[in-house]
Order: C-alpha cells, then structure tokens, then sequence
C-alpha cells in the first residue's frame, strides 16, 4: 500500500457496520431480533454453565466473546443474503457479486453485450481467464464460446474458464459465484496474472454499471 495514501477515518468501520445493519434491516425485519436474541442467548446458556460448573466469573468472560462471535456470524449471513436479494435480477448482478473478490482478482463488468441486453463479464486471476455470463441457458452457452474463442486469439495457452450465472438449472447462483470462481485451478503465477490483465485491456468495451447493492467490502462476509 502506497504511504501517500489517506489514513482511514476514525469510526470508519463502526459507521460501515451501522449503514450495514440499516440496509439489511430494511429487508430483514427479524433481524435485530436474531442479532441480539442468540447474542443474550449464548451469553445466558454460558452463565448457566457458570452455575454448574464454576467459576463463574471464568464463564461470564469466556461468555461475552462467544456470544459476539454467534451474533456477528448470524449478522454477517443475514447481510449477505439481503445483499444478494436486493442485486438480484439487475443487469450486472454477477459483477457486483464478483466485486468483492479479494487481491490478485481482477473483474472487468460487460466485455460483452448483446441487444437482448445478455452479458459477459471477464476475471483474471490465477486460474487464468474466466468468463461469467448473465443469460437464460438457451443463449448463454453460445455467447461464452463467442467470447471465449475473441479472448483466446490474445491469451494464447492460458486457460479460459466459462461459468453461467443464473438461477436456472445448470447456472450458478449469485450467492455461490465467487466460490465458483475461487475453486478453479492456480495456473498463473502473479507476475504472469499482471502481463494477462494489461494483454486484454484492448479488449475491454464500455463497462455496463453495476448495481448498488448493499454489498459491504470492507466487512469479511462468509463465503456462502
């Protein structure tokens, strides 16, 4: 990371989590239910074993951590799963959810679309390249093997990937995309992922924008 860069605001993580919980909240009414009913929950069942097995100061403190650990998982998935939902069905769907990929991945919204508004999205990364789609079935087996034989003229011998996303049989959800994506084989080394990205820069058209979706980056959501 570069030193010039600015310091990170004070707060800034605690205000991310609130605009959060309020996003998710919208969409989730029990949420605030969940959050802090297994939070009170665990805490309790913990002071229950304080009283049986002693001590119980050990138990209250053991307590505390582990009731947050439970409610901050039980949040995380419900933040996600609102997330998803609300980016559901739009048009660049799959490169908001492909967004959040961490380091080493490169995503590249819309190297393809059609005029029935079907699209492909590419990522680099260390499997090579992979070509995600956001078509009905019919169509979108026939628009990655257009895109597939455009980008391999330029990659050569590095490895081309073609995932269909989509709700579809067949098709990858968009909650199971970045696994998807994340379990394919370690092809490239690094160096070599960096010459792959500037090579198809020339093929990049105009990006398509990707939804707002409530997808938080700065918090580790699980991967479902």
């Amino acid at each position: 990371m570069s030193s010039n860069a600015p310091a990170p605001r004070r707060g800034g993580r605690i205000a991310q989590i609130r605009d959060t919980y309020r996003m998710t909240a919208k969409s989730d009414p029990k949420l605030g239910l969940v959050v802090f009913g297994s939070f009170a929950i665990v805490l309790a069942l913990m002071i229950a074993l304080g009283f049986l097995l002693g001590p119980l100061w050990f138990w209250i403190v053991l307590g505390i951590p582990t009731a947050g650990l439970v409610a901050t998982f039980l949040f995380a998935r419900r933040a996600e799963k609102a997330a998803y939902d609300q980016i559901e069905g739009q048009a660049g769907a799959a490169a908001s959810a492909l967004s959040t990929l961490r380091s080493g991945w490169f995503v590249t919204p819309a190297v393809a679309v059609t005029k029935n508004q079907d699209v492909v999205h590419r990522v680099i990364g260390r499997p090579g390249v992979v070509l995600v789609s956001e078509a009905p079935p019919s169509r979108a087996a026939n628009l990655l093997a257009n895109e597939k034989r455009r980008h391999a003229r330029f990659v050569g011998e590095t490895p081309i990937f073609e995932i269909q996303a989509g709700n579809e049989e067949g098709q990858v959800p968009l909650r199971k995309l970045q696994r998807e994506v994340m379990r394919l084989p370690r092809n490239l080394k690094p160096a070599q992922v960096t010459q792959l990205r500037k090579r198809l820069d020339a093929l990049t058209t105009t990006p398509l924008p990707i939804p707002k979706g409530p997808l938080p980056k700065g918090m580790k959501m699980p991967r479902g």
